[in-house]
């Protein structure tokens, strides 16, 4: 398809007539023209479409179209039946009455195009330049951020469900492909196993028979790749998606010896990050957090919280299940810079929060990573009085530390933890604290040749953390931070009005992309909602508790 460039000449003046006539006060549709014009301009995405071929219908209308379709939670089919039936959306579109609108497949070519061609922020970067030059945006000040799960589009599978529907997807797919060359590899037993969906199978009941038949799933399964990959096999059958998935799966979940097939088990099997979790969703992982689990992905959002301006979301980063909140803060910050919106001071939870953090942000962004860390703790788990690492003073130019009751320690080593973190180990000797009068407040080290150890972070690093301690133990510390709590709004928010809690798509690159246009939507919401004056809900409360706070 091709794009041809189109003029936004404003609403036409059939449409505005009988808008106003029939909303005289007006639709979030009609106040968002009005306030902030042509959201999109084709221009903004010429570069997924060519300079030849048939007219693509306008690419900004499509974008304007799937925020709109968050914003209410309609399916494709719903919006494009939106865009023909609806005078509001039509305004906004700055179309005629009687536009006939476009198919509803189109909004899923338009979503493969922003992808292929990276411009998968492009709908929020524009939404959030628009709301900068209303003057209600701008760099500094105070921001917020949180995460929320977001189930992926598929179901969650047991091991034995997912070899089960993994092979049974590669077959399915094999069978419409190329049923001549499948046809004399399967037999009658092969079609009972595998001709209907495993989660309607009821597995046998015991271990072993259990056992025996993961072990008949992976022959089944190797038996196919081994005809896959064979030199006479046809070679596009490789690049058949299901195959793919078939072999990957096949090497994190079996060993194979010979003519033997046995499941892979504990610490054999790849970890959680790198193993496949359903075959239909190569990129959902499975994951816990506070004892539930969940197959997909994370969403981190972060927002505005000055009290006297909109709370706008001004970033999103979507993440597989298993990453880790701390993994999630420099990017935060990387795309903050890149959108020149960095804040003064960024309030998270302690998810976000290390000493590295607090110190990077500080040096590379001029940020105040506002956030609570871990409390100082002994080398033992002690009840009652007990001496912390800051009771320790520490000469770094030295290479020393001195305890509480005057002892130098006698080992200094530079190490790295397995994750790369650089750390310091400090020793002192077992005969120095065997002879300490207040040992049993410091270490129960008794044997060996050391005694209480200390684990360093880099000078800065520990500086930084100790002064965070400190501070985050104060009254002053805790009503600053207290502000981070309204971002859980934001979290209930997206997930009532867009459903963000569980994609529509299949794929991280998709998932992403929904989350920018949920965010967008949000973005407009409160947009006007500031504009309108409308007060912010309060937190509900119950017939009960309301009660109680009366007596």
């Amino acid at each position: 398809m091709s794009l041809e460039s189109r003029d936004d000449r404003g609403v036409p003046e059939l449409t505005a007539r009988v808008v106003r006539a029939s909303f005289p006060k007006g639709t979030l549709a009609v106040r968002v023209r009005e306030v902030l014009g042509p959201l999109f301009e084709d221009d903004s995405f010429a570069e997924a479409f060519s300079s030849r071929g048939r007219p693509a219908v306008s690419p900004g209308a499509l974008a304007l179209v799937s925020v709109l379709q968050y914003a209410e939670g309609l399916t494709d089919r719903q919006a494009a039946d939106q865009v023909r039936a609806r005078m509001d959306w039509k305004f906004l579109l700055g179309l005629e009455l009687d536009d006939s609108g476009f198919d509803f497949s189109v909004l899923s070519d338009f979503r493969a195009r922003l992808i292929e061609h990276g411009l998968e922020e492009e709908v929020l970067d524009l939404i959030l330049e628009r709301i900068s030059d209303l003057g209600l945006l701008r760099s500094g000040g105070r921001q917020r951020t949180d995460s929320t799960h977001v189930l992926a589009a598929v179901r969650t599978l047991n091991r034995m469900e997912f070899v089960g529907e993994t092979l049974r997807a590669a077959l399915e797919a094999l069978a419409a492909a190329a049923p001549a060359w499948l046809s004399p590899l399967v037999t009658a037993d092969w079609a009972k196993r595998y001709g209907a969906r495993i989660d309607s199978y009821r597995f046998p009941k015991g271990d072993n028979v259990r056992v025996e038949w993961a072990g008949q799933v992976g022959r089944d399964g190797f038996t196919i790749l081994e005809a896959v990959y064979a030199p006479q096999a046809p070679a596009w059958l490789r690049e058949i998606p299901a195959v793919q998935v078939l072999r990957r799966a096949w090497v994190e979940q079996y060993h194979r010896d010979g003519e033997e097939v046995r499941w892979r088990e504990g610490k054999d099997l790849p970890p959680g990050r790198r193993r496949l979790a359903s075959p239909y969703d190569p990129d959902a992982r499975y994951a816990t957090k506070r004892g539930s689990g969940w197959c997909g992905y994370k969403t981190h959002l972060s927002e505005t919280c000055e009290p006297h301006a909109p709370h706008l979301i001004t970033h999103v980063v979507t993440t597989d299940a298993t990453v880790a909140d701390t993994e999630v803060t420099a990017a935060v910050h990387q795309g903050l810079a890149t959108r020149e919106l960095l804040p003064d001071e960024h309030d998270v939870d302690a998810g976000y929060v290390t000493a590295a953090h607090i110190v990077a942000a500080r040096d590379a962004h001029g940020i105040e990573l506002l956030g609570p860390v871990g409390l100082d703790t002994c080398h033992e788990n002690y009840e009652g009085e007990h001496f912390t690492q800051s009771a320790f003073t520490i000469d770094w130019e030295a290479k020393n530390a001195v305890c509480p009751q005057g002892k130098i320690s006698a080992s200094w080593s530079d190490q790295r933890k397995s994750s790369g973190t650089p750390v310091s180990r400090v020793h002192f000797t077992a005969q120095d604290c065997a002879a300490c009068p207040v040992q049993n407040k410091c270490t129960k080290a008794a044997n060996g040749k050391w005694g209480r150890s200390l684990t360093l972070l880099p000078q800065d690093q520990q500086a930084a953390l100790e002064d965070r301690r400190r501070e985050q133990l104060t009254d002053q510390w805790q009503q600053r931070y207290n502000i981070r709590a309204g971002v859980e709004g934001t979290i209930s928010q997206a997930i009532r009005r867009t459903r963000i809690r569980r994609t529509r798509y299949t794929g991280l690159p998709k998932t992403h992309l929904g989350h920018i246009f949920a965010a967008t939507a949000i973005n407009i919401i409160r947009l006007d909602a500031w504009l309108s004056e409308t007060l912010l809900g309060q937190t509900r409360t119950s017939h009960l508790a309301r009660l109680q706070l009366a007596a």
